[in-house]
């Protein structure tokens, strides 16, 4: 005999949560961030997405190269690139680079972004992720010189 009516118990059935909802960064500067979208959405079959509020660059459907993040270091700007471990290694020996927190053993690696950015290596770094986690058909498209904008 049941002592719990069912209406009580939500009819029978488990009920999920409701899916968390990630706003966009709202402190990132607005022509920053419109470089980034430039330089990214140039690349073949570049999407952009929010991912915990940080603009997220992936090459096709979820496959991430490239995140712009404010975790890395308290109170700057970061992206973070997926790179060979020899690149990655070469790198972190300058105060700009360092493992990200997250994913550091994969290649995994953030570069602060302010007024010294270098930005001709910041494009190099961005692609190199970009042939690391992009299908072989975007690759493709790349070398072809197609990109996303049909050059």
């Amino acid at each position: 005999m049941r002592t719990t009516p069912r209406a009580a118990t939500g009819g029978g059935r488990r009920r999920r949560p409701a899916p968390a909802t990630h706003h966009p960064r709202s402190d990132i500067d607005p022509g920053l961030l419109d470089c980034f979208r430039g330089l990214c959405h140039d690349l073949p079959g570049s999407v952009e997405t929010l991912t915990f509020g940080h603009p997220t660059f992936q090459a096709g459907p979820r496959r991430t190269y490239a995140v712009l993040d404010d975790h890395e270091r308290r109170g700057s700007l970061c992206l973070v690139v997926k790179l060979d471990p020899a690149q990655q290694a070469a790198l972190v020996d300058d105060d700009r680079y360092f493992p990200s927190k997250f994913g550091a053993r994969h290649g995994w690696t953030a570069v602060l972004v302010d007024g010294s950015t270098d930005w001709r290596r910041l494009v190099e770094l961005v692609v190199s992720s970009f042939r690391r986690v992009a299908p072989v058909r975007l690759v493709a498209e790349l070398d072809s010189g197609r990109g996303s904008s049909g050059r």
